[in-house]
């Protein structure tokens, strides 16, 4: 399987390059800056661009089975403008390509996740902290919903830099408990690299924890 990272350089995205090329998949990694990626392997390629070079991005997923997006702001104050139109480039050129298997993560909190969480912690999280990059999430989202793309939507708990844990929970409905969900960036990579030949979750938005 060939597949194109997109936020390849970030913690989370490092961690899925590992994890696929831990599976034997072809991958190859967009990244904005040279020399940011340290990861070295047969099986990966690196291609240097941005989010609005639609010919970089076009010629980043050509012949790819699958994309996955691990993109996101780096303010809390700033919608992320780049981020948001790189993604509905992105789609528009899977769409273009007949590229259909899209995997992009998000934050528990978008859409209709942030039901399942406790009134102080929702009105702390997604109207006063974390607000600006959960509008540019739900933004997203919506463009990724309404595409022909075989989608997956990953809303996990807060991120950590722990080790990966087996014991990983996820689903469609209501989580089961209002507290703090949390999951290592390990655990998500492995989680969401998986999805990509198991248990698929096509056209869902999903929660996950570790438990």
């Amino acid at each position: 399987m060939k597949i194109t990272v997109f936020g390849a350089s970030g913690k989370t995205g490092q961690h899925v390059i590992e994890k696929a090329l831990d599976k034997g998949f072809q991958v190859l990694a967009y990244v904005r800056r040279e020399n940011s990626l340290r990861i070295q392997h047969p099986n990966l390629n690196i291609s240097v661009g941005n989010l609005n070079d639609t010919y970089k991005i076009e010629e980043a997923i050509k012949g790819a089975d699958a994309c996955i997006s691990t993109l996101g702001g780096a303010s809390l104050r700033k919608h992320a403008t780049e981020v948001v139109e790189g993604i509905d480039r992105i789609v528009t050129t899977m769409e273009k390509q007949g590229v259909k298997r899209l995997m992009y993560l998000s934050s528990f909190g978008v859409g209709d996740s942030e039901q399942y969480m406790a009134p102080f912690i929702r009105f702390l999280i997604v109207k006063l902290i974390l607000r600006v990059p959960i509008a540019d999430h739900g933004t997203n989202e919506q463009r990724i919903q309404r595409s022909d793309l075989d989608w997956t939507i990953f809303r996990p708990g807060s991120l950590h830099d722990g080790p990966q844990s087996e014991n990983v929970k996820s689903g469609i409905d209501s989580p089961g408990t209002k507290g703090n969900l949390s999951i290592s960036r390990a655990s998500l990579a492995a989680y969401m690299v998986n999805r990509l030949t198991e248990k698929p979750y096509i056209k869902q938005a999903i929660w996950l924890h570790e438990q």
